[in-house]
């Protein structure tokens, strides 16, 4: 806090990510005293190196019977586009048997129910919170390209993209290089179909965006204060957060959006969810590495490839890894790589590489509820690779549950106690 003796906040929030920023400004803007804290600062993980989309067409889990088909031979390929590395599968065991059973079709079914419906919360409070925080200029409408090298994998998908369809998310399919190449000239001509949706937002910056956002929290009257949680507390009139150096800060409502992090404050008030580390890795080369007309996303290969203020950011694919294996950037090269043959004409020189820790449950559906043994703390983490997508609606529905405000959102299928 401060030197001086400071009246508890009503409200803090553990994250200073996008999650965690975009909660604390709508507690804000309905009447909450907030402080943020955060053991690096603000955008300091996932959020500063993300692909930049709000990707609100993209509501279906992770688990899936065609990721299942797939994931064995991905496994065996330790720069494919999903990999355990070795010293960490015993660990990861009970985790992969939750994604395996979260890939029934009834499970499936219930995964894009729940995500539909806060894509949709999403999308609607999106323009207006950006309007309300004066970043709505940071806004892009530059479109996707979903890439196919195989005509079967494009049409296995074209029910899925139908579906998305009755739910307001329009697409055009495209057949043929030619047209393809209409969309995005450069593109090898190996791909031989693809989705071009029009309608998808993305941010000029993701990481400026998060900053911005907590600059504009801080101007209203917001405390961001730098320290570690390590544990949580809770009483039957307020709760507390203790830190690595021993104080304790106590409050009427704390929100756990710790990212990658957050499964182990929850531990500590008994509460054990299956939260794992998707481990992203990108490279952002020069502006002028390529001719990028939008974001393309090459669906076989698991990475996208997108337009940014700061440059053209490479990224993608799933290690599940942990918190504390070190980097393996050889999967940034592979990636970088596999643009460059993908997209001759790409640049590969002159790029910066970042891994970061994405927070992912095994249904893919993130935790928006409150704790088992008290309502005055409020989770709200596992997004996966969704969190700037999932962070206008998410803001609203935590906003609105720590304030008792009715929205009309089923919050069940959220719920951590689902676990």
């Amino acid at each position: 806090m401060s030197g001086q003796e400071k009246k508890s906040p009503e409200v803090i929030v553990i994250g200073a990510g996008i999650i965690g920023i975009t909660s604390a400004i709508e507690l804000q803007a309905k009447g909450a005293n907030v402080t943020v804290l955060d053991k690096s600062g603000v955008a300091a993980g996932a959020s500063q190196g993300n692909a930049g989309a709000f990707a609100f067409s993209d509501a279906s889990p992770v688990a899936s019977p065609g990721i299942i088909r797939k994931a064995p031979k991905w496994f065996l390929d330790p720069l494919g586009p999903l990999s355990v590395p070795l010293p960490y599968a015993i660990q990861i065991l009970p985790w992969m048997l939750r994604f395996l059973r979260a890939s029934r079709p009834e499970q499936v079914k219930t995964g894009i129910e729940a995500l539909t419906t806060l894509m949709t919360v999403s999308r609607e409070r999106l323009v207006p919170f950006m309007e309300q925080t004066g970043t709505h200029n940071m806004l892009r409408q530059h479109g996707n390209l979903q890439l196919y090298e195989h005509r079967k994998s494009f049409e296995e998908n074209l029910p899925v993209w139908h579906a998305r369809e009755e739910r307001g998310s329009k697409f055009t399919p495209l057949t043929d290089p030619d047209q393809i190449a209409e969309y995005q000239p450069g593109i090898d001509r190996r791909f031989v179909a693809a989705i071009a949706t029009n309608d998808w937002y993305g941010i000029s910056d993701p990481k400026d965006y998060t900053v911005q956002l907590g600059e504009f929290f801080k101007a209203k009257g917001g405390e961001i204060v730098i320290a570690e949680a390590v544990a949580l507390k809770h009483g039957a009139v307020s709760v507390s957060v203790v830190l690595k150096d021993g104080k304790e800060l106590s409050a009427d409502h704390i929100v756990v959006s710790a990212g990658a992090w957050s499964h182990h404050l929850a531990k500590t008030i008994g509460d054990h969810i299956p939260l794992e580390t998707e481990r992203g890795y990108n490279t952002t080369l020069p502006v002028d590495a390529f001719d990028l007309k939008r974001q393309l996303s090459f669906e076989e290969h698991g990475f996208v490839v997108t337009p940014l203020s700061s440059g053209i950011r490479v990224g993608g694919a799933v290690e599940l890894g942990g918190l504390k294996l070190p980097p393996n950037y050889r999967r940034a090269d592979a990636l970088l790589n596999k643009a460059k043959g993908f997209l001759p004409d790409l640049k590969i020189e002159g790029g910066r590489q970042w891994m970061g820790f994405r927070p992912s449950l095994p249904d893919s559906i993130p935790v928006i509820g409150p704790a088992s043994r008290s309502r005055r703390i409020t989770y709200a983490f596992g997004h996966g690779h969704l969190g700037l997508t999932q962070s206008a609606g998410t803001a609203k529905l935590v906003s609105d549950l720590v304030m008792g405000i009715e929205n009309g959102v089923d919050l069940s299928s959220y719920s951590p106690s689902r676990f």
